[in-house]
C-alpha cells in the first residue's frame, strides 16, 4: 500500500522545519511527500529543496503561484502516486506515530475510504494556552461518528477524493469542511484515529487571531455554513447582552446576576474546563494570565466572526447567479 503525504505551503519560513523534521521522524515513513508552494517569497522553497536534495524525505515540490489551499491540495493529490492520501498542513508538528495510526484502518479486512485524525494545541506561553483552551476541542468532546476532521490530519483513498470532486477551488477558507461534507455524504461513517495527532500552534497575538477568525467566518458565509450558530451569536451580542445591560441599569440586580451568570457559563464554561487540565505546569502568575485571557479571546473571536460572516454572505450573493458550484449544499 503506497501512501502519499500532501501539504500546501506559502511563506512558512523557518517554521517549515517543524513539519519536515516531524515527517522525517515518522515511525511509518511516507512513500512520498508532495508539497505545493503557492508562490512563497521567503526561504520556504530553499528549505524544501534542501530536504528534497539530501534524501531525508522522498519529497517533491511543485510551485503553483497564486494557488489557494484547495487548488494546491488538488494539485498535490493529482501529482501523487499513492492510492492512500494523507493530508496535513504547514505550521504543525506531527506525532511520530501520526502516519502509522492514520493509515492503520486501511489495512483492515474491510477498510474505510476515509480516516479522521486529530489535532491538539502546541502552546508555548499563557496566551497560547488560553487560545488553545478557548478555540480547540479536547478529545473527550469528540463524538467519532459525527466528527468532521481538519485537513491537518486526515487520510482518504484516491477513489474517495475523485468521487467527492476534490477540494472546492472556489473557496479559500473552510474548504476542508465542504470536502468533509461531500465525503460524508458518500462514505459515512469515517474511521477515527485519535492517536494520529497533529500538534497545531494557536495564534500568538490577538491581531492574528482576529484575522484568522474573520477569514474563517467569511468562509462560512461564502459556503453558506452554520446559519444557526451565527444567528445565535448575533442574538447573544445584539439582543441578550443589551437586555442584560438594561436590567443592570434599572437596578434589577437579581435578574441581571442570573442572566449574566448563565451567559458566562454558556460562553466560558467549556473553555475553562479545558484550561483546567492545562494549568498544572504553569507558575501561579502564568495561570492567572491564562485564566484572564480566556474571556478576552472568546469575545474577540466572536466579534471577528460577526464581521466576517456577512462579508462572506455578500460575496456569495454577488456570485450565486453566475457560479452554480456555490450551491454545493443542495446535494449535500
Amino acid at each position: 500500500m503506497e501512501v502519499s503525504v500532501i501539504v500546501t505551503v506559502l511563506n512558512e519560513g523557518p517554521a517549515i522545519h517543524r513539519l519536515l523534521d516531524s515527517l522525517v521522524a515518522q515511525t511509518r515513513a511516507p512513500d512520498e511527500v508532495v508539497v505545493v508552494d503557492g508562490g512563497s517569497t521567503d526561504e520556504t522553497l530553499a528549505v524544501l529543496h534542501v530536504y528534497a536534495d539530501d534524501g531525508r524525505l522522498p519529497l517533491r515540490v511543485l510551485v503553483k503561484p497564486g494557488a489557494n489551499i484547495s487548488r494546491g491540495r488538488n494539485a498535490a493529490i493529482a501529482a501523487a502516486s499513492g492510492d492512500i492520501i494523507a493530508s496535513t498542513d504547514a505550521g504543525v508538528r506531527l506525532a511520530p506515530e501520526w502516519l502509522a495510526e492514520l493509515i492503520a484502518p486501511f489495512e483492515a479486512k474491510s477498510p474505510p475510504q476515509v480516516v479522521a485524525g486529530f489535532f491538539v494545541p502546541d502552546s508555548s506561553n499563557p496566551f497560547e494556552i488560553a487560545m488553545g483552551a478557548t478555540v480547540l476541542p479536547s478529545l473527550s468532546e469528540i463524538k467519532a461518528h459525527h466528527f468532521l476532521p481538519s485537513s491537518r490530519s486526515i487520510a482518504f483513498t484516491r477513489t474517495a477524493w475523485q468521487a467527492s470532486g476534490g477540494y472546492p477551488e472556489w473557496l479559500d477558507y473552510c474548504e476542508d469542511l465542504i470536502f468533509d461534507f461531500r465525503l460524508r455524504a458518500l462514505f459515512h461513517p469515517f474511521a477515527f484515529a485519535p492517536r494520529a495527532v497533529a500538534h497545531f500552534r494557536p495564534r500568538s497575538s490577538l491581531r492574528s487571531f482576529f484575522k484568522q477568525y474573520y477569514l474563517y467566518a467569511r468562509g462560512d458565509g461564502k459556503a453558506d455554513l452554520w446559519r444557526k450558530r451565527h444567528a445565535i451569536r448575533y442574538l447573544t451580542y445584539l439582543v441578550a447582552a443589551p437586555l442584560l445591560l438594561i436590567l443592570g441599569w434599572r437596578g434589577d440586580a437579581w435578574w441581571w446576576a442570573v442572566g449574566a451568570g448563565l451567559a458566562m457559563a454558556g460562553m466560558l464554561g467549556r473553555p475553562y474546563r479545558r484550561l483546567w487540565s492545562m494549568l498544572q505546569p504553569l507558575a501561579w502568575d502564568e495561570r492567572l494570565q491564562a485564566i484572564l485571557w480566556v474571556p478576552i479571546i472568546r469575545v474577540i473571536g466572536d466579534l471577528a466572526k460577526m464581521i466576517g460572516y456577512p462579508a462572506g454572505w455578500l460575496w456569495r450573493l454577488r456570485r450565486l447567479p453566475h457560479q452554480p458550484e456555490l450551491r454545493w449544499h443542495d446535494g449535500r
